[in-house]
């Protein structure tokens, strides 16, 4: 709180709490922007987090092989040279329990706990234009009040159950990967059906089919995915990336999407189909996202695209040995890589074994839920528990999800009535003093997300210490700009094969009513972080500062 001349409070006597910034989330980007507020700036700050423990979306998704698709040494903060070094990851794709353990160390090492209010799930927030203070409310009803409001809710967080009739009428156990008992599921002896196979049930099914009885997979739309080549690092590479650091960090900072490997500078039309082959066998043995690097205009170049998709489909029919669901598995609708590309641990295997059995539900769409299972129009399916592996409302959803009201009362729901309008996936027009960590119009899920974080955070706590500085006391986004910026999200997106694929979350298609936006910025990393240093040094163009 700060103070004026006479060292006297300058804040109202209210109940609420009174703060230079909230923060909304524990995951990685509320322990990093607490730290960068706290320990940077000297603010009095504190998060707010729903969860009774920290962490965010490794908190939450505690689903059967929840696992990261970044590399785990890159996978991390890099702000502290000194936690890079002390810190080892023990596998190539950190797990779940892995991660949490990483940030629950991070609020340790930093003393971060002190600061975070856990089991205090915000609802609604406000701006009084008066005052220029953000008032917010918890589910507990506990009020607090904050010059900046800064939410860090992740982009994946706000998980997408599908309104089918018959849900409550299911006699036996359901579940949606994005909010899992944290005591887990036991599948000895159950029959299960799984619907959804995006990344979480690529992942999931795989770990249930080994413990059911009988595993139903419920597949809409058949998916890409790379081997990851998951195992213990050894002692040689954990030296290599504390000693090389620097220059890892360096080549993450460089490339579109925030990974440790750069892309290759060639297109795929420079080789010769034998050595496209050869490429391509290769970077399937390594495994993981470094197989998209390649080539360089993979996602660029349909007939490009084409190769690599032809390559995984080929995969895929080589694995599968019944040809009926090694058809259904391969014949995909999209570009590859245009959806969130997964990388798996035996994912088409599974289909190998007796207890698994595959369901075009594009072909046989279901119908409704019933007691005792599943019915699509070509029948019903017996199960004791179903998974929904379906998602996330994602990017956009998590904080419409909260009441979230500007200037004049002003929902952001009914900002948003369009699709997501923001500038610099920063601020919202309206909404002073509103900062979205990773919000649509940022390069967000197109990254690794650690990265994108760390420049947004940088970004925004430079941003308060300008205004401080300079006895300003708010800033908020033109409308001008923030459809400027939306044009220029659609105009990068469209430079990609990326919108092609139409049942992509990237545009909210999985989400019935949800308008279709093209919400991340494809505009690569490096161009992005290269924009927002350009508008800071422009005197925050595109902002108005008061």
């Amino acid at each position: 709180m700060r103070e004026d001349a006479a060292g006297k409070s300058t804040a109202k006597q209210t109940d609420a709490e009174r703060y230079d910034a909230l923060i909304i989330g524990a995951g990685f980007t509320g322990l990093y922007q607490l730290y960068s507020l706290r320990d940077r700036l000297g603010l009095n700050a504190q998060v707010l987090e729903a969860a009774d423990g920290v962490g965010g979306t490794w908190y939450w998704n505690r689903y059967p092989g929840a696992r990261c698709d970044s590399e785990s040494h890159s996978y991390c903060y890099y702000f502290s040279k000194e936690l890079v070094t002390e810190w080892e990851w023990s596998e190539r794709y950190p797990g779940q329990e892995e991660i949490r353990h990483y940030l629950n160390h991070v609020a340790d090492r930093f003393d971060l706990r002190k600061d975070i209010r856990l089991g205090d799930r915000v609802i609604s927030a406000r701006f009084d234009d008066a005052e220029t203070l953000w008032h917010v409310t918890t589910e507990a009803g506990r009020q607090y009040e904050a010059q900046f409001l800064i939410t860090g809710v992740g982009c994946l967080s706000s998980a997408n159950v599908p309104d089918i009739p018959g849900l409550d009428d299911f006699k036996g156990d359901w579940y949606h990967t994005g909010s899992w008992p944290h005591e887990g599921v036991d599948f000895t002896g159950k029959r299960v059906g799984q619907i959804g196979t995006g990344s979480t049930g690529i992942q999931s099914a795989p770990v249930i089919a080994e413990a059911a009885k009988h595993l139903t997979v419920f597949q809409r739309t058949a998916n890409y995915s790379i081997p990851a080549r998951n195992g213990p690092l050894s002692e040689d590479f954990k030296r290599y990336t504390k000693e090389h650091s620097d220059e890892i960090h360096e080549t993450m900072l460089a490339g579109p999407n925030g990974h440790p490997f750069r892309i290759e500078d060639r297109p795929v039309a420079s080789v010769t189909p034998d050595e496209q082959r050869e490429i391509y066998e290769a970077a399937w043995e390594k495994g993981g996202l470094r197989f998209r690097s390649v080539f360089k205009d993979l996602l660029t170049s349909k007939p490009a695209n084409d190769t690599a998709a032809a390559f995984i489909k080929t995969k895929i029919r080589a694995v599968v040995k019944d040809p009926e669901t090694a058809a259904l598995l391969s014949t995909i609708d999209h570009p590859f890589a245009t959806k969130r590309p997964p990388v798996d641990s035996h994912y088409f295997e599974t289909f190998n074994r007796d207890n698994v059995s595959l369901v075009d539900i594009k072909t046989n769409p279901i119908t409704r839920i019933t007691p005792t299972g599943i019915e699509t129009t070509a029948g019903h399916h017996d199960l004791d528990i179903i998974v929904f592996a379906t998602g996330f409302d994602a990017i956009s959803g998590p904080l419409l999800a909260m009441d979230i009201r500007g200037k004049n009362g002003v929902t952001l729901k009914e900002q948003w009535a369009e699709g997501p309008k923001t500038y610099l996936g920063l601020q919202v027009a309206g909404f002073p003093n509103l900062f979205t960590v990773t919000g649509p119009g940022s390069p967000s899920v197109l990254t690794n997300m650690p990265v994108a974080i760390e420049q947004h955070v940088d970004w925004i706590t430079d941003c308060i210490d300008t205004l401080l500085k300079n006895g300003k006391s708010r800033i908020e986004t033109t409308p001008e700009a923030a459809e400027e910026w939306v044009g220029e999200t659609t105009a990068a997106a469209n430079a990609t094969l990326l919108p092609q694929a139409n049942s992509s979350w990237y545009l909210g298609a999985n989400v019935p009513g949800k308008p279709r936006v093209f919400m991340p910025y494809a505009g690569g990393m490096a161009h992005y972080r290269k924009r927002c240093n350009d508008v800071a040094a422009d005197g925050y163009k595109g902002f108005v500062l008061s």
